[in-house]
């Protein structure tokens, strides 16, 4: 091909920035409760954050991933004009990227997989022809717009609930909390440990049964419990502390619970998502090296590092915005909330792997900690700032494809000499 090294030398630079705009957005999602709930200052999240999502995604990102990301459209349809493919994964990183910058700079929690689908689908529509795309793909996409808040929600309701009758509302909040939190710490491991087996680590080559996951699962929960046990133990117990507010202790302990969900969180995020970014790039360098359009292409070492060291920059930089939004705006949280959240969205993540339920961690989160406020009272909610989060997530997809459509024209305005398709 005659542009070659245009074409890899904008898919690195396109791919940074799109796994920028996944740090700055998406990773702010997955610290926001354990921030806004105090467990650990932004600096912290932000470590905790680098160390894990790094680890996520480059160690388990991925060794071959789908050139299509979310198989949306037919790649055979650009199988005589490889080319046209690489301007438009180009225009749809640029235009998620960009999209995810706005976002950010909103503090509007949004979601890479739809704002990168919708660039996809943008661009085939006009590039390639309607046909090209699988719309009943797309529509279960934008089904889960409504089915994962919903079902996060529900969860964190009810693990909220379960919180506040066993230990909260009891008599002795703190015996108590000494009583269930190991409990709630084995439900943490073993959750995370499923979410890490089935969205992440089945991409390095160790593709475990459900049977297989759930027993290692089971040993990771044990495990995290016995360590969640030790640290409760050496928490100094202050009785004063409890004047000001009668939980403050339970809070503590609490605390130890949210450290716990930030870390696991954070990795099996960057396994998974990092996808979003690596994906496209991984598709153009494919085509330039072969010039054939393939289904599935291998991940270069360089391409995942490209996507872990862009997320890791995006939180670094700009993720204090959504932390801010999810963290505190939405709703007052406190450590036993904020876990209540968390455990709901990784529960939800699970169930969506064990389906095949397409979801956003975006929209599960969010909608877990709406389920949190709820538990409290509706009051409780800033119903504002939810309205403007609903709005930011009906134009992502439509943003992304718009974006998208610009980007691609100038693309090939500038870069193709082939026939007119």
């Amino acid at each position: 091909m005659e542009f070659s090294l245009w074409y890899l030398g904008l898919a690195a630079v396109f791919g940074l920035f799109m796994a920028w705009g996944i740090g700055a957005n998406d990773v702010a999602n997955a610290m926001a409760t354990s921030v806004g709930s105090k467990a650990l200052t932004i600096k912290q999240a932000i470590l905790v954050a680098a160390v894990f999502e790094f680890a996520g995604a480059f160690l388990a990102g991925g060794q071959v991933t789908s050139t299509i990301r979310k198989g949306i459209i037919d790649a055979s349809a650009v199988e005589g004009n490889p080319e046209l493919l690489i301007f438009g994964m180009l225009a749809a990183l640029l235009s998620a990227a960009v999209w995810l910058l706005i976002a950010s700079r909103r503090g509007w929690p949004v979601s890479t997989t739809h704002s990168i689908v919708g660039a996809i689908v943008g661009f085939a529509v006009v590039g390639i022809g309607v046909d090209s795309v699988y719309w009943s793909k797309v529509s279960t996409i934008a089904a889960s717009w409504v089915v994962s808040p919903l079902l996060s929600g529900f969860l964190a309701f009810f693990i909220f609930m379960s919180v506040q009758k066993l230990i909260l509302a009891t008599k002795d909040p703190l015996k108590n909390a000494r009583k269930y939190v190991p409990v709630y710490i084995f439900a943490v491991g073993f959750i995370l440990a499923l979410v890490t087996m089935l969205k992440g680590l089945k991409h390095i080559g160790l593709d475990l049964s459900y049977f297989q996951s759930f027993i290692v699962a089971i040993v990771s929960g044990l495990t995290t419990m016995s360590i969640g046990l030790i640290a409760i133990k050496r928490i100094k117990i202050d009785p004063d502390a409890e004047s000001e507010f009668r939980f403050a202790n339970v809070e503590r302990i609490f605390g130890v619970l949210m450290v716990f969900t930030a870390c696991g969180m954070a990795f099996a995020h960057g396994s998974n998502d990092v996808a979003n970014a690596v994906g496209p790039v991984a598709a153009i360098v494919s085509i330039v090296n072969t010039g054939v359009v393939a289904q599935q292409s291998s991940l270069a070492t360089w391409i995942l590092l490209l996507g872990a060291v862009g997320i890791v920059l995006g939180l670094a930089t700009y993720g204090w915005r959504v932390i801010r939004t999810v963290g505190k705006n939405i709703t007052e949280l406190t450590p036993s909330r904020g876990f209540a959240a968390e455990l709901a969205a990784a529960s939800t993540v699970v169930i969506a792997s064990g389906t095949g339920l397409p979801i956003s961690t975006t929209h599960t989160l969010v909608g877990a900690v709406l389920g949190v406020g709820i538990a409290r009272g509706i009051g409780a909610l800033n119903l504002r700032v939810v309205r403007n989060i609903m709005l930011s997530w009906i134009i992502t997809l439509p943003a992304g494809g718009i974006l998208a459509i610009i980007f691609f024209f100038l693309l090939k305005g500038i870069f193709y000499n082939g026939p007119v398709v």
